[in-house]
């Protein structure tokens, strides 16, 4: 019983060990510093969200306005860094295998534009990139994006669990890592984000890429993310 016991405790905090979330963001390479509560939205907890129908789906749990904004150009790359808690801890379990995409708002998230999108890559998929890059990932953002205030939405899908819908089964499920960063664009082109996509609203449990087996035989070659086509602006 003892065993059991410990073994229990141990798989809990292996789990949890595993969540992950966004601490900070470069502009070209130049660190902005800590963004928690500053710049980024973020959430009290690590936690996953996995109700796709939950407004959290959107920005995360405690989704509000923060102080400050990262300043970036239309055509500057901006690139995410995630940790477990903060910078230079556990990044994310390698067994949460998934797509990693980036989103943006000009309306503070009541409409949404995809810009960015990996999922499985010649074997390898964009978490196990992600952890290979210490925690990083970056999007172009589009050279033609207007100036102004913009939620940039980053996003982790871990499927370690997605062979199960979670409306189904709540204690599986797709776990998902959004994290929204407020970016102000000071110098632009002429177009808008498209903005056809809300959250929730996005996904769907009837989505393959939400509904996904990591461990079937033969192993996945392919793989295509929730949310649509990428815009190009």
């Amino acid at each position: 019983m003892k065993l059991s016991f410990a073994a229990s405790i141990l798989a809990l905090a292996a789990t949890v060990s595993a969540h992950t979330r966004v601490c900070n963001v470069f502009i070209n390479g130049q660190d902005q510093g800590d963004g928690q509560d500053k710049y980024i939205r973020s959430p009290p907890t690590n936690n996953p969200v996995k109700d796709i129908n939950s407004q959290a789906i959107r920005c995360n749990v405690n989704d509000r306005q923060v102080p400050q904004w990262v300043n970036a150009r239309a055509g500057d790359e901006i690139t995410f860094e995630w940790f477990h808690n903060y910078r230079g801890d556990s990044i994310i379990e390698l067994s949460h295998k998934g797509p990693v995409q980036v989103w943006i708002s000009a309306d503070n998230g009541n409409s949404w534009t995809k810009i960015a999108s990996e999922g499985l890559n010649n074997g390898q998929w964009a978490v196990e990139k992600l952890v290979q890059n210490r925690g990083k990932h970056s999007a172009r953002i589009p050279s033609s994006l207007r100036a102004g205030d913009y939620l940039f939405r980053a996003e982790i899908i871990a499927l370690h669990e997605g062979d199960v819908a979670y409306q189904n089964n709540p204690i599986r499920g797709a776990q998902f890592y959004p994290s929204c960063t407020q970016v102000r664009i000071t110098q632009g082109g002429n177009n808008s984000p498209p903005g056809n996509t809300r959250f929730p609203g996005a996904y769907n449990y009837q989505d393959q890429g939400i509904v996904f087996n990591l461990y079937s035989k033969p192993p996945p070659t392919s793989y295509t993310a929730p949310g649509g086509s990428v815009w190009s602006g």
